[in-house]
């Protein structure tokens, strides 16, 4: 048996041949990306992740009017935090404390300037 490939038809000239053999390799190496991206996702567990969604969103009793924000709503849910987020969202609770600190301040500060104000106003309805 040889490994030659098998010789064109005769209807085909040697121009169109190659021209096919090129594209039937474009396809091959496409189809090979594409199931290498496949198993991707699949063992990273999105695949996983996004049948789980889908299901819950067929499963859905009353559908909701919009399946996109759904699925960015059960997906957000499920992914891991970002630290990045994390951090802002520390930040942001000590940025509340701080507010807040400032503002019982600020009421103590007005109650005090409160008690200086009236006796001068009082001297001078005197």
């Amino acid at each position: 048996m040889s490994s030659a490939p098998p010789s064109p038809p005769a209807t085909v000239s040697g121009a169109s041949y190659a021209a096919a053999a090129v594209t039937m390799a474009h396809y091959k190496a496409a189809d090979s990306k594409r199931e290498q991206f496949r198993r991707y996702l699949e063992k990273s567990g999105v695949l996983d992740t996004l049948t789980k969604v889908l299901v819950a969103l067929y499963e859905e009793p009353e559908k909701p009017n919009s399946a996109l924000d759904f699925l960015k709503h059960h997906l957000g849910a499920a992914t891991p935090e970002n630290p990045e987020i994390e951090l802002l969202r520390l930040e942001l609770a000590e940025m509340k404390e701080k507010y807040e600190a400032t503002v019982e301040e600020n009421k103590k500060l007005k109650a005090k300037l409160a008690q200086y104000e009236q006796p001068q106003e009082e001297k001078r309805a005197e």
